[in-house]
């Protein structure tokens, strides 16, 4: 009887402690810690091996890969190595509950993150969808704790789920009365110097709410509807929050991309010779860009515009290299290191699979871009888009990046782009 009972203990342990440390395969909804708030996502896990995995985050139409991600006895670490940062958690009875790390922030703690499976909501359902509908475009005007306001352009539309979460096409506003937990809320939100990418969310009873996290900066935003063409709501970061107002305007638009970054008087060159990923000094004077169109992507591994840009560059160099077009990547990072930017660069042209070169130009800041770029008056935003012509002087400077989360802008900027290189080339 008592070697019963213990064969029972034994077995009940066991039970115990593999289920505690069992990781299942499938639909996960995380939350990240915010000020306040939380901002939920959905992320796919696929185990790799016994002590391996994929992790791919949704948002909208998004679909961000996350691979390397280690289980160790109770744990998982999911590397990513786009942004230098990390999740470790532990494997629980209730889920993963652990910590969002950013490795290039010296001491950092991160934010709380936790984790439930089977959950395919990012927001609780509600059975009915107010009567207003956030189809459309709008002006949003972001409010800091002094007043002062921030002009920029929304632009929504409801969709159905199963869209969202297969082949997503964009969807006619379905009438009120909807079930809520059919719809989903998408879009984007635009800034003079990029945009806030794929955001997702769903209606609330007076409004929306909407989230993001694509492996840097978690966000979440609460509307709320002040009759059919108006929304007040607040931006929720890991930093801060931010008031917003809003209001329907189908005609929204932002600053001409082209007129916020000016070269200094008397400038119409550039002169840079900075270190490329080989440690070989690259000079915008070289043999190889001398009577070509030559483009200038600044950017940052960092910033998710950046990389949005270079995922459209990169197909686009290979397609016009040879009508003589260049692209150079000039890259201020993290860390005035180069052996740290050289990783974190070369992992994006390995990602993108991009044939221009790219430079390092230091670190990320005023002191830097004055030196490599004294030409400027100064670079306003990441990414920063120079073109120069046969003869070696700046035609234009495009500030910002339209992403393919913003739909018609975005379709607009790459025709735009399209036509200035074309009449660069033809001169």
């Amino acid at each position: 009887m008592r070697k019963l009972i213990f064969l029972t203990l034994l077995a009940v342990l066991a039970t115990s402690c593999h289920h505690h440390t069992h990781l299942e395969e499938g639909i996960w909804r995380g939350e990240l810690s915010l000020v306040e708030k939380s901002a939920p996502f959905l992320f796919e896990l696929k185990k790799t091996g016994t002590d391996s995995a994929t992790v791919t985050l949704f948002n909208g139409t998004e679909r961000v890969e996350l691979t390397g991600a280690t289980i160790k006895n109770d744990s998982l670490l999911i590397p990513i190595l786009a942004y230098d940062a990390y999740i470790k958690a532990k494997i629980g009875h209730e889920g993963l509950e652990g910590r969002f790390v950013k490795n290039y922030i010296e001491n950092d703690s991160g934010v709380p993150f936790r984790a439930v499976y089977g959950t395919a909501h990012r927001f609780e359902p509600i059975e009915k969808v107010p009567n207003h509908r956030i189809d459309g475009k709008w002006n949003v005007l972001f409010i800091n704790d002094e007043g002062d306001t921030t002009r920029n352009v929304g632009i929504f539309q409801t969709v159905e789920a199963a869209t969202v979460r297969g082949a997503v096409a964009a969807s006619p506003a379905p009438a009120s009365g909807t079930a809520a937990s059919e719809l989903i809320v998408t879009g984007s939100i635009l800034t003079s110097y990029g945009d806030l990418r794929f955001l997702e969310g769903s209606y609330t009873e007076n409004g929306v709410q909407l989230s993001a996290f694509a492996g840097l900066s978690p966000y979440l935003l609460e509307f709320t509807f002040e009759g059919a063409d108006a929304f007040t709501g607040i931006f929720y970061t890991t930093r801060g929050k931010t008031r917003l107002i809003a209001t329907r305007n189908d005609q929204a638009g932002l600053a001409d991309p082209y007129s916020l970054t000016k070269l200094k008087p008397g400038k119409e060159t550039l002169s840079f010779s900075l270190p490329n990923l080989e440690g070989k000094t690259l000079s915008i004077n070289d043999e190889r860009y001398r009577g070509k169109v030559v483009i200038i992507s600044i950017l940052g591994s960092w910033c998710p515009n950046c990389l949005d840009e270079m995922e459209f560059l990169s197909p686009w160099y290979k397609a016009n290299r040879s009508r003589g077009v260049e692209i150079i990547g000039l890259a201020f990072e993290r860390k005035d290191d180069f052996a740290y930017a050289q990783g974190a660069l070369q992992r994006l042209r390995d990602r993108y699979d991009t044939g221009y070169e790219i430079v390092f130009g230091g670190k990320v800041g005023a002191e830097a871009t004055g030196k490599a770029l004294p030409e400027l008056e100064k670079v306003n935003g990441y990414p920063t888009t120079i073109f120069i012509d046969k003869q070696g002087k700046i035609r234009k400077i495009h500030t910002g990046f339209n992403g393919p989360a913003t739909g018609l802008f975005h379709e607009e900027f790459k025709q735009d782009f399209n036509k200035l290189v074309d009449e660069l080339v033809a001169e």
